[in-house]
Order: structure tokens, then C-alpha cells, then sequence
């Protein structure tokens, strides 16, 4: 089963010497006005074209070009290319290249590397030579530093891994330097500076001079080791012998899933769904009892963004995660681990390297028994209870460093749970002798835990009773207030202020510090039997994290106007064709002229019964401590957000199901016990259909993250391949 793109031929006419490179070719989403006239039966089906991004380095000003093709399919004298502009508030789907020599960069680096060699030799014990006999790899940090005309690179050697687990991203070495890379021709390249257990040089010459000083200090190294290794551990715990308990579906799937169409029903919802080179798994016309609530739901950027008073390189590091590919690192799902053993899986497909590759089962869909009811009572009489079933669209994607799990949950209740998981290594920096409280806790020998902001976007085009919608905000707030039955006295209490947020000015909104304040999206001219707005609302959800995250620095020196999405909770904004996301793959390219900038979205246009659109942040405020060793681990990395009925139906939907039970009791005794129709499973369980099949894993292409190569492949097992070289 494949969630695939359609392959495209498009082929250039009278191509330079240096032939462009085709980085992406997917079907351009339909406006949403075509598609809603379509659905309506007003018009015919959308004309359809290609979304095509081309490389062109063959110039003195290397850059990416947006171009649409179409009407397809594909026919001489009525197919065209033309630039994709419209989409992109830069006014042109173009984005300039400050590093598209990267294997210029990647040898100049290592050259430096080699010319060091006696240093690395003496103070880390090796050498990065960007060959199979180094000892030493070099990163550089994302995104280039832009300083007036001038491109700037910090670049630290890190020790390569000795044992099994590839785990460079903790073994830092503090030994860095800083690069002009400004231009084309490499022999205008020059290092500009040095940095070494913390101390700042800036010349080679004065390095050297210090190193051979007699009160120069050698820290040491970050040595790999068992510490640094996920496997197990050999400490036993207490009967871990045994085998947990596993999930089982005992009378086969209870969904629906139209593989061609990607379609799927479960319970009362249905949706389709899809999956992004850039932006992963994506949901579209989410319908509820056979209304649609939601025209889009997804993931529009993830950022996680360092900072440091002592180490310029982690200052220096912000990776705007979608031009790496959630979509393109989606990797195959390992059954009874990542997903249960009886999760029905998808595979996904994307374009790379002018060819259309498969991720074999990378996305799961399954049913599962939360572990708590959703509905319980206790009376003198009885007792009721109901079975917590979800429905989870599950998949997970590993960009350099990182595996994050991303949920769609979907619940009897009617609610939709959004919710991401981060596991991995961190990005670790050197515990160098200023490194204090400011940067991060002290965790290893010599490694700092370096503090960073993870904030992933979404953005959720709701639909409640229609496209025209408002934005309330209900707010409890405290009072103090003589009423009639209070003889005279004030009262110290609390009352219900309701508001609506009337336009794009007002539309940038925090999460009330109390959990005081909710927001929902309501059509004014469809109100229920009682007059109250049938809307949907939008609040936090479960979180390790207090999921109240936005990013904590203030306009970003290192990302400047790319993450304009990221300065607070939740956005609103009314919508447009010509805005169908809130950022841009390649912003990180030129931060401060961005292809979208989030910014200009807002223009002060209504938001009073207008077609609305939301977008929310997920994520964590992550300073790193002893407990990420090796890895960050999911239970403590956990973020969501909860979107649910609020008066949309005159009751609680999950009254609807039939597994509950109401124990009546009378005198201590059971009088009766209801099942409503719910039969007990009673035939016997061969366990093993729940044990995983390893061997089922197969191999992937596996795109470095940094250095990044956007049209690089490596056939291999996720994650294989060192921190350096070149792919």
C-alpha cells in the first residue's frame, strides 16, 4: 500500500553546461475555493499541476526556483512550465544558495583539517583527513552566518564512534574554527578564527602561540564508551525476564481503509490522508458523523534552536527541520515496537535523486485500549464504565540526531489529539572551562547538556458547520460581586467572560498562564437548539513539557524573519490561496529574506465569519541533563494539543458505544450486570502473531543531515554514515 506522488517527466529545455538538478517534483495541492466548488458539485475537478523545484548552480548566484507544470497529465502543446509564484509572499518562489559548492566546502574543510593535523594530533589524539584513515569528523553549523555581504561557518571536530552505536552527536571535542566561506572560488576561503576548551583565538598564530605556552590547559576528550551506547546495560531488573504484557485485536480490524484513495473510516470519522517530501503525514477532510470539521491538518515547520554564552558553535546552530524531509526521513516502522504487532502499515513515497523511492511500512494505523476509561461513575446503586478506545495515525521520522514520533489520535468523544514524541541523541557541546550555569548541566566527563528550543508548527484549517466561522475566546476571570442572594456582601468569585477575536490584529494569542482561557472556532449562524455556538475548541493537551511552547528567544540574530511562526502559542488568520502555509522548506538558506514569511500573514483582514485558519505550536524547552544519556527518551519529551467538540452534538458521543457496563447493586449484592450487546472474546491466542519479525526490517535511503546534500543518497539502514564527509 503506498502513499505515493506522481512521477512527473519533466524534462529541460536547452540545458547549461552544468545541468540544473530536479529536487522535488510533486502534485501542487489544489486551492481550496476549486476544491470546495468541486465538493459542492458547483464546478468540475480542479485543473491539476506539478509542483517542481529545480537547483540552478551553474551561476554566480546559486539558487532554487519554483515552478508549476500542468494541466496534467502531461500533453504536447497544452502542458507548460511556468514559475510558481503565487503561493510564496517573497513575490517569486525563489531562494538564493550561500553553499551550493558543498563539496568545495567539504574539502576545504578537511584541508584545514589536514593543515592542523599536529594540533588535532596533541590535543584529541587524532586527525580529520575526511578519508576512511581519519580519526575525526567536522560539522558545521545550520544555518550559514550572514554578516553584511559575508558568509560565515563555525566548524568543530567531533571523535568518531568506536563501538556499535553511532553516537558522534555526544562526543564534541571543544576544538573549533570559525570560516569565511564568501563566494565561489574556495581560494577565497580563509579561516578567521579559533575557539578551544572555551577561549577565543583569533588567528592560527595565537592558537599556536597559547598551546605552547606553559600554562596552556588540556582538558581532555570525550571518549566513546558504553555510556554513550543505547543497548542494553546489563543491570537486571527485577523480573524483566518475564514478557510484558502485548496488545492484541481479537476480532480483526474495526476500520475501514480504501488503500488507492487513502481513505480511511474509523467510528464516526472519516479522512484521507497523505504524505509530504517536507512535512510528513498530513490529514485532509476530516469529516465527524459525516460533516467535515477540518479541510487540512499538518505539520508546517519544526524548529530546534540552540544557544550559549561560551561555545560559538552551538550560538551559532538553528535547524529548521523540514528542508532535511520528515516525509523523506520517515523511516520503515519496526512492528511490535513502534506500533503493535497487529497495526495495519503504509508505505510512503517521495522524490529524490530524480528517482521515486518507497519507505516500506512507514506509517501505522491501529486501534488501542488507552488504559483508562473515558467515562466512569459510582453511585449507591450502581456503577458505569466505558472502554477508552483510540484510533492512531502513527509515524516517525528521523532527522539527523532526532526520531520523533507524530500521532493523529482520534477518540469516541469526537476529539482529535495531536501529539509528538522526540527521542535520540542530543546535540551536545564541550564542557570547556567557562561553561557555566548559564549554558547547561555538566553531564559527562567533558560534555555539556546544550539547552535548545524545540517548536513544531501545525496548522489546522477547521470547518465547523460550514466556512464561515469566528474565533471565541472563553475566559474564567476573577470577581468580586454583590448578588441578590447574598445579602449585601460581596462575594469573591469568579465569572465567564466570552469574546471574539474580530480580527488578523488581535490574532496572535498565548495560553493563559491558568489554563484560565479557551479558544474555540464557532459558526455564529448555526447555533443548536439552545442557542449556543456548535464549534470546535483547541487547548493543550497530555505534556511532559508544560506544552506551553513557543520559542524563548526574541527576534532570532540566527534565524531572523524564518520563524516568525514560532514567537507565540497559537495563531489565527483568515484564509487565502495564496497562503497555504505558515513557512518554507529552504528559509534557512536566506533567514532574513525568507520565500514565507509568517509575519506578513497577518495584514489586520476579519476574522468575524470568515473561512479561519489555526495554527498551533508543539514542542519543548529542553535543557539536557544526565537522564538524556544516551538518548532523550519520549516519556519525558512529550507534547500535544486536544482538539474537541464544545456544543457541536446535545451529548457525549461515546454513549454510543457498547463496550461499558453498568453494575447494578443493591444491599453490597450485584443485581445485574449490563453489556450492551458487547461479547467477550473467548477463543484461544497464538502469542506468537504478537511477537515482532525483526528480519521484516528492510534497508533505506539515508540523507545526512549535515553535512546536507539535497539530491544525496546513501542505500542503507537508517542512521548508517558518520557525522563528517561527504555522502
Amino acid at each position: 500500500m503506498d502513499v505515493e506522488i506522481r512521477y512527473i517527466d519533466v524534462k529541460l529545455q536547452n540545458p547549461p553546461a552544468a545541468t540544473p538538478t530536479i529536487i522535488v517534483v510533486e502534485l501542487l495541492q489544489p486551492n481550496k475555493s476549486d476544491a470546495l466548488s468541486y465538493f459542492a458539485s458547483r464546478s468540475a475537478a480542479p485543473t491539476r499541476h506539478a509542483r517542481v523545484l529545480i537547483r540552478f548552480g551553474a551561476t554566480l548566484e546559486p539558487h532554487l526556483q519554483e515552478y508549476q507544470v500542468g494541466p496534467l497529465p502531461v500533453a504536447n502543446g497544452s502542458t507548460t512550465l511556468a514559475p510558481l509564484d503565487y503561493i510564496y509572499n517573497k513575490g517569486k518562489g525563489y531562494q538564493r544558495l550561500y553553499d551550493a559548492d558543498t563539496d568545495a566546502i567539504a574539502a576545504f574543510t578537511y584541508g584545514i583539517g589536514a593543515k592542523v593535523a599536529d594540533i588535532t594530533k596533541q590535543l584529541l589524539n587524532g586527525t580529520a583527513t575526511g578519508d576512511a584513515n581519519g580519526t575525526l569528523a567536522i560539522a558545521g553549523t545550520t544555518p550559514l552566518i550572514h554578516d553584511g555581504e559575508n558568509i560565515f561557518q563555525w566548524n568543530q571536530f567531533y571523535a568518531l564512534h568506536t563501538g556499535p552505536c553511532e553516537d558522534e552527536d555526544i562526543l564534541p571535542s571543544g576544538l573549533m574554527f570559525k570560516a569565511d566561506i564568501t563566494g565561489r572560488d574556495p581560494s577565497k576561503w580563509s579561516v578567521v578564527a579559533w575557539q578551544y576548551n572555551g577561549i577565543f583565538y583569533e588567528t592560527e598564530a595565537a592558537f599556536r602561540q597559547a598551546i605552547n605556552s606553559s600554562s596552556f590547559v588540556k582538558p581532555g576528550t570525550n571518549v566513546d564508551g558504553d555510556w554513550a551506547c543505547t543497548d542494553y546495560n546489563n543491570y537486571s531488573l527485577p523480573h524483566d525476564e518475564l514478557n510484558p504484557p502485548v496488545p492484541v485485536q481479537p476480532d480483526g480490524t474495526r476500520f475501514a481503509l480504501d488503500e488507492q484513495e487513502k481513505y480511511v473510516e474509523w467510528m464516526d470519522f472519516s479522512f484521507y490522508l497523505s504524505s509530504d517530501k517536507y512535512f510528513g503525514t498530513q490529514l485532509h477532510n476530516i469529516a465527524y458523523k459525516g460533516d467535515r470539521i477540518i479541510y487540512e491538518l499538518g505539520l508546517q515547520e519544526a524548529l530546534a534552536h540552540y544557544a550559549s554564552a561560551s561555545d560559538p558553535f552551538q550560538a551559532s546552530n538553528a535547524y529548521l527541520d523540514s528542508e532535511y524531509g520528515f516525509g523523506q526521513t520517515n523511516w520503515q516502522l519496526i512492528s511490535g515496537f513502534d506500533c503493535p504487532a497487529y497495526a495495519t502499515y503504509l508505505n510512503t513515497s517521495y522524490y529524490t535523486g530524480e528517482t521515486v523511492h518507497t519507505h516500506p511500512g512507514s506509517i501505522c494505523m491501529f486501534e488501542f485500549d488507552t488504559g483508562y476509561p473515558i467515562q466512569r461513575h459510582t453511585s449507591a446503586s450502581y456503577v458505569s464504565v466505558t472502554k477508552n478506545i483510540a484510533f492512531i495515525v502513527r509515524s516517525v521520522s528521523t532527522v539527523g540526531n532526532y526520531d520523533y514520533i507524530f500521532d493523529y489520535e482520534f477518540y469516541l468523544d469526537g476529539s482529535i489529539h495531536v501529539s509528538v514524541r522526540a527521542s535520540g541523541y542530543i546535540e551536545a557541546s564541550f564542557w570547556a572551562a567557562n561553561t557555566g550555569a548559564q549554558d547547561g548541566f555538566h553531564i559527562h566527563d567533558h560534555l555539556a547538556g546544550s539547552m535548545h528550543d524545540h517548536v513544531l508548527n501545525y496548522k489546522i484549517d477547521l470547518d465547523v458547520a460550514g466556512t464561515a466561522n469566528s474565533l471565541v475566546k472563553t475566559a474564567l476571570v476573577p470577581t468580586t460581586k454583590v448578588y441578590p442572594w447574598s445579602n449585601g456582601k460581596s462575594i469573591n468569585t469568579m465569572t465567564i467572560d466570552r469574546s471574539f477575536i474580530g480580527s488578523e490584529d488581535d490574532g496572535k494569542l498565548n495560553w493563559d498562564a491558568n489554563n484560565a482561557v479557551m479558544y474555540s472556532v464557532a459558526n455564529k449562524d448555526a447555533p443548536n437548539k439552545y442557542g449556543e455556538y456548535r464549534s470546535y475548541k483547541i487547548m493543550p493537551g497530555k505534556s511532559t513539557t508544560g506544552n506551553r511552547n513557543h520559542l524563548v528567544i526574541e527576534n532570532s540574530t540566527t534565524l531572523g524573519n524564518s520563524v516568525n511562526w514560532a514567537t507565540h502559542h497559537l495563531y489565527a488568520v483568515q484564509r487565502k490561496d495564496t497562503e497555504p502555509h505558515s513557512a518554507y522548506p529552504y528559509n534557512g538558506r536566506d533567514p532574513n529574506a525568507p520565500v514565507v514569511d509568517f509575519a506578513k500573514f497577518f495584514d489586520g483582514e476579519s476574522l468575524d465569519q470568515e473561512d479561519i485558519v489555526l495554527y498551533f505550536n508543539l514542542g519543548m524547552h529542553h535543557i539536557p541533563d544526565q537522564s538524556d544519556l544516551p538518548n532523550t527518551v519520549f516519556t519525558s519529551a512529550h507534547s500535544s494539543m486536544i482538539i474537541a467538540p464544545q456544543n457541536y452534538l446535545l451529548g457525549d458521543p461515546s454513549r454510543s458505544t457498547i463496550h461499558q457496563t453498568r453494575i447494578n447493586v443493591v444491599n453490597g449484592s450485584v443485581t445485574d450486570a449490563l453489556t450492551f450487546g458487547a461479547k467477550q472474546p473467548t477463543c484461544s491466542l497464538d502469542l506468537s502473531v504478537t511477537a515482532p519479525n525483526l528480519k521484516s526490517f528492510v534497508g533505506e535511503v539515508y540523507i545526512e543531515k549535515y553535512p546536507y546534500h539535497p539530491d544525496a543518497q546513501l542505500v542503507a539502514n537508517p542512521g548508517e554514515g558518520s557525522l563528517g564527509g561527504t555522502p
